[in-house]
């Protein structure tokens, strides 16, 4: 079997999230196993709520929310960053144990920006990965190690957004 590749969707456009999912779509109508994680996310946008519903994907989310890093205090900066090195490394043993194809981590990249990952477990991951499973990244303004491991990098460029005009995310489009 040939290596497994690493994928980053990053930019400043609406779609990253989405595109990788459209690639989970992909491997599970294949029969893959997929396992999609997410960071900085609260786990209840639409699409997460079909996949759960799907064979052979497993959604895997943080049981607690710490809104937005900018907003957040030093303490819940140190308890997100337990939580999602947690995350990531359950991930990781899931994806190991259960012959995953597919490892989508979604929102790695800011959680990595904003060190609420150890940088160099994640580097070492990435760096030694096994054979499979193939791995998408996703996030604004990945780090050039992460550019430099990876084997595709798609930038969705905005050109236009309705929140330009104040208009709100909606259900089914944003989330």
């Amino acid at each position: 079997m040939a290596q497994s590749c690493i994928h980053i969707y990053c930019g400043d456009g609406k779609g990253k999230t989405t595109a990788a999912m459209g690639l989970v779509l992909r491997a599970a109508g294949s029969g893959k196993k997929v396992l999609v994680t997410q960071f900085l996310k609260d786990g209840s946008s639409s699409e997460l709520k079909i996949l759960r519903e799907l064979p052979d994907i497993r959604v895997l989310t943080c049981p607690r929310q710490f809104g937005f890093f900018w907003n957040m205090t030093e303490e819940q900066k140190g308890e997100a960053k337990s939580a999602y090195e947690e995350l990531f490394e359950k991930a990781v043993q899931i994806a190991a144990e259960e012959d995953i194809f597919l490892l989508v981590m979604d929102e790695l990249i800011a959680a990595y920006n904003h060190g609420l990952l150890d940088r160099e477990r994640v580097l070492s991951f990435l760096k030694e990965k096994p054979e499979k499973p193939e791995i998408v990244l996703t996030g604004r303004d990945p780090a050039p190690e992460l550019v430099e491991l990876a084997d595709y990098v798609s930038e969705i460029q905005k050109k236009k957004h309705p929140f330009d005009k104040g208009r709100s995310a909606r259900k089914g489009i944003e989330w």
